[in-house]
């Protein structure tokens, strides 16, 4: 949602003026509504019927009905219950590409009615959910008018959101997915990897329909406008070290935990002087890490908070920690959150690969460090660094690179965006 909020917010300062249609009444694991206080307040919003399976799933698996679906329902474990694996079955096997698909006919409807109603130039549309993308295509071969395919994440088989298709409702996947790709006049892509994936499943795709946009901060969202002076901080009474966003399955704090307590078995950390922050939602099945005797009275916990209020505890930190899906195709993915870190200026423990595209982004911003999943002695090497300079009452943060980090503006991502557009018109 930060992207396209982005985007719809910056697009109108490089000649595009934005018209959105979303769905009316969607459920999400989590909402954020002051974000619609940064869109234009010209924006046209249009909106139609979407058919949720959400409360079906509640009530088969007897989920209370208000409650926010917990984010194990959306990863498979060993720990599923009989309901929720038949629920796994059926979301695999019936909505295809996703569970959004029900919002497909209104919405094809809907945005043909706009572009009778108004002289629309291109249609965009970001993925996931991989239905949106459907849309789009449909849309732009019922009006001919052309369409990019924006994508923060890759389709069919992604290790982390895809479901354990079998062989026919797989094949129909892909074939959507091909069809989307094939047809786009340009496809844009937050990450790299989402590329690479792409074109090692469809070899015939050209590689310059891709294009790169990376995800990126908005100095307008930090309490400090100005990038050079979010560098300075106070020094606070204790080292504050804060991860903001999800965690469950493959993203877990494991690791990060048992380093932590090796600096304190050998007491090169004072316990009394260090706070451990985690900002967001948890999957049940990881609330016993958080328990562990040596842990948890180091831990502050703060469920899902907006957007604006993530951002200030972001920046009142000393140091912060990314954790990426221990996965195998780890070293291509690069979540947004990262950004947001470096737009705060202060120094990050990335648990990711060293040698893929999160260390390389840490290493051109000098923005801290990547150490691999299983590297407890070097992740606790990271911490202890940033925890002595703490101590001496130096910030690590004076290190980055605030000009490198600049390139990461929001308004930069929309500006590349409308290039895109731009370039497709005749």
């Amino acid at each position: 949602m930060q992207r396209v909020t982005k985007l719809i917010k910056y697009l109108q300062d490089f000649g595009w003026t934005p018209i959105v249609l979303a769905p009316d009444n969607p459920e999400y694991q989590a909402r954020d509504e002051s974000l619609a206080s940064e869109l234009p307040p010209d924006l046209i919003v249009r909106r139609s019927h979407i058919f949720e399976p959400y409360n079906l799933y509640r009530k088969f698996t007897g989920t209370k009905e208000g409650l926010s679906l917990d984010i194990n329902v959306f990863e498979e474990g060993s720990n599923m219950t009989f309901k929720q694996r038949l629920a796994h079955f059926i979301r695999a096997t019936f909505f295809i590409p996703d569970a959004r698909i029900g919002w497909y006919r209104s919405a094809v409807n809907e945005a043909t009615k706009i572009a009778k109603e108004y002289p629309i130039s291109m249609i965009y549309s970001s993925s996931p959910p991989y239905t949106v993308s459907v849309i789009a295509r449909n849309v732009s071969k019922k009006t001919g008018i052309p369409f990019v395919a924006g994508f923060r994440d890759p389709w069919s088989g992604f290790e982390v959101s895809a479901p354990k298709r079998w062989l026919l409702p797989r094949l129909i996947d892909e074939h959507l997915e091909y069809a989307v790709f094939h047809d786009a006049q340009k496809i844009d892509v937050a990450w790299e990897g989402i590329a690479f994936d792409a074109i090692a499943k469809y070899p015939d795709l050209p590689e310059n329909k891709f294009t790169h946009i990376p995800n990126g901060f908005d100095s307008a969202d930090y309490p400090e406008h100005n990038i050079h002076k979010r560098a300075e901080r106070k020094h606070s009474e204790k080292f504050i070290m804060t991860y903001s966003g999800s965690l469950y399955g493959p993203r877990n704090p494991e690791n990060f935990f048992k380093a932590v307590e090796l600096l304190l078995d050998r007491n090169h950390i004072d316990p009394n002087k260090i706070l451990l922050r985690f900002v967001g939602r948890a999957g049940a099945d990881l609330e016993y890490m958080f328990e562990a005797p040596k842990i948890k009275p180091l831990i502050e916990r703060l469920n899902y908070v907006p957007h604006s209020r993530a951002v200030e505890l972001i920046s009142d930190s000393d140091a912060l920690l990314l954790i990426v899906d221990d996965i195998p195709s780890v070293e291509h993915i690069v979540p947004g959150k990262i950004y947001e870190y470096l737009g705060a200026m202060r120094p990050v423990l990335a648990i990711a690969e060293p040698s893929g595209a999160i260390g390389e982004l840490l290493k051109e911003t000098h923005g801290g460090e990547a150490v691999s999943q299983k590297d407890r002695e070097g992740q606790a090497r990271v911490i202890k660094g940033f925890y002595d300079a703490w101590l001496r009452g130096e910030s690590p943060a004076t290190q980055m690179d605030a000009e490198a980090i600049s390139k990461y503006e929001r308004r930069e991502a929309a500006r590349k965006l409308a290039e895109v557009f731009d370039n497709i018109l005749p």
